[in-house]
């Protein structure tokens, strides 16, 4: 489904080269992409939490990702 702030021509080049994409390529592009979302929420908790150390920052951020129940089992 194409975005509403994106053209027509634009998201018809963004298919063409997903398509020409190798299932690794594709595969590679998810793991960056996840990585940057990642980067993201750890920034966004340490915006919120300036004081926090590393080990904080990445319990934090977890509660968030995995919600408070799967977080206390894990």
């Amino acid at each position: 489904m194409r975005p509403r702030d994106t053209s027509p021509e634009a998201w018809k080049a963004y298919l063409q080269l997903q398509r020409r994409m190798s299932p690794s390529e594709k595969l590679r592009q998810v793991f960056e992409w996840s990585e940057t979302i990642r980067r993201a929420a750890a920034a966004g908790t340490r915006q919120r939490h300036p004081n926090a150390g590393d080990r904080e920052i990445f319990l934090r951020t977890a509660l968030i990702n995995l919600g408070p129940d799967l977080y206390r089992k894990v």
